[in-house]
């Protein structure tokens, strides 16, 4: 057998080959993730930005509904104020927020004769209603939509959960293309002036580098919310018995409806079905609106928790808490007529995917750890958007004249096949993200296809 020996520098110049083949293909790849989701994630750092400092902005807009000055005297009863509230906007009452505070309004969510939604707010110390905020109408009601994308149609949601997928590819490819290859400069330092390309492409690199890891933290946590991938696995992960969490299993009837339905709720816990009242005993009726508000503080919900009342004759009181503190979330239903609580649920019922999820949602909305968990929050925002800037600018500035600058196909199509591979595996996690990669990996060779 004749031996064939590859000359070694032949095999170096194979080996360089292959490397620069892949560095083209990632590039190009990453260039593609960043033309996608670069300007979804300019929209969700900004709205992001601003939701992490909700309660502090909703109290400064609508303190004149939200405040009233603290007074030593007994506060008016909960029926009277949702009487006052339905007066002045008749309707039906769905839901009532005791005030959470000495200095805080209570809150009355009617229903109006058109369908819409009131929050109305009633000063608690003399059952004077201070006015209305149609729902979702306030200010960071609307920054929340825009950041779903929600305010836009479902369409335009499902573009969110593509966004994420693309985010987790940038950041991916970005480290790659970041690792140091002998280079003294560029690393963890940012080198020459803004008028140069190498500052723009430093800036965005370091700051990728030190972002990175928070990126993917925020694509992954905000997954659960996402309209398909989301939808899907919280009817898996609820998918037994009633959809409780584990632990949690009651012997009392249960109607089809869903505690999502009542209002915003937690992730785990959108798929629970609602439990029953008992028939009325004879001479008997329910226990009012006042009684289920005692009851509820007997049984030591966190303040600031809120009442969905009974939807009809087996409807219940279900009264529930998400604090920023997660180990105080609480739902408690009531049976309307005994007033016995039927199923009292907290954080500690959760199952192991339940509470990891519900962690991760609670700091990817800067609430779990206080203002420092804001803070970190807010300088991942502010990174996002000089990434998202410098990576603008830098394009800008390499593109060549009357070209759109896409990053040149490798030469050898192998390695391209085996990044496409790669990232078939995270299409095949979340099908939208799967489904833009289709479409992007046609236009791709189309492309590649129209140059040869």
């Amino acid at each position: 057998m004749t031996d064939i020996t590859v000359p070694t520098s032949s095999r170096a110049a194979s080996a360089a080959g292959t490397t620069s083949s892949l560095y083209r293909a990632v590039w190009r790849w990453h260039f593609y993730a960043g033309l996608f989701a670069l300007p979804f994630l300019i929209v969700l750092a900004v709205t992001g930005a601003l939701y992490l400092f909700r309660d502090e902005i909703d109290g400064l807009i609508h303190a004149d509904l939200k405040r009233v000055e603290a007074q030593a005297t007994a506060q008016t009863a909960p029926s009277a104020m949702v009487a006052a509230a339905l007066n002045a906007y008749p309707g039906t009452a769905a839901k009532y927020l005791p005030p959470a505070s000495l200095d805080a309004s209570a809150e009355v969510v009617v229903k109006t004769s058109a369908g819409s939604k009131l929050s109305v707010f009633v000063n608690p110390y003399d059952g004077r209603v201070l006015g209305d905020i149609p729902d979702k109408g306030t200010v960071i009601g609307i920054v929340r939509q825009i950041h779903s994308l929600a305010f836009f149609g479902p369409i335009a949601n499902g573009l969110i959960e593509i966004a994420a997928g693309w985010a987790i590819l940038l950041v991916a490819t970005g480290i790659y293309l970041w690792w140091p290859r002998g280079q003294a400069g560029g690393v963890v330092t940012v080198r020459g002036t803004p008028k140069r390309r190498m500052w723009w492409r430093d800036v965005h690199a370091v700051t990728g580098l030190f972002a990175g890891f928070f990126i993917l933290f925020l694509a992954v946590t905000g997954m659960p919310w996402s309209i398909v991938w989301g939808k899907y696995v919280n009817e898996w992960a609820n998918g037994s018995n009633f959809g409780y969490p584990a632990g949690v299993r009651v012997a009392v009837p249960m109607s089809d409806e869903h505690l999502a339905h009542t209002g915003p709720t937690t992730w785990s816990l959108e798929q629970a079905r609602m439990p029953e009242s008992g028939l009325a005993s004879a001479g008997g009726g329910p226990i009012g609106l006042d009684a289920a508000v005692a009851v509820f503080d007997r049984l030591d919900l966190a303040k600031g928790y809120a009442i969905a009342l009974p939807g009809g004759p087996t409807g219940v009181y279900s009264g529930s808490v998400y604090p920023d503190d997660l180990s105080q979330q609480r739902v408690v239903h009531l049976d309307q007529y005994s007033g016995k609580p039927l199923i009292d649920m907290s954080f500690a019922d959760y199952g192991p995917l339940g509470k990891g999820l519900e962690w991760g949602i609670n700091v990817h909305m800067g609430q779990e750890y206080g203002l420092a968990n804001q803070l970190v929050m807010l300088a991942v925002c502010a990174a996002i958007v000089l990434m998202s800037v410098s990576a603008g600018v830098m394009w800008w500035k390499r593109r060549p004249r009357g070209s759109f600058g896409v990053p040149p196909a490798p030469s050898d199509r192998r390695v391209l096949r085996g990044v496409v591979g790669i990232l078939a595996v995270g299409g095949v996690v979340f099908p939208l993200v799967g489904a833009s990669l289709l479409v992007m990996l046609a236009l791709d060779t189309a492309l590649t296809r129209r140059k040869a």
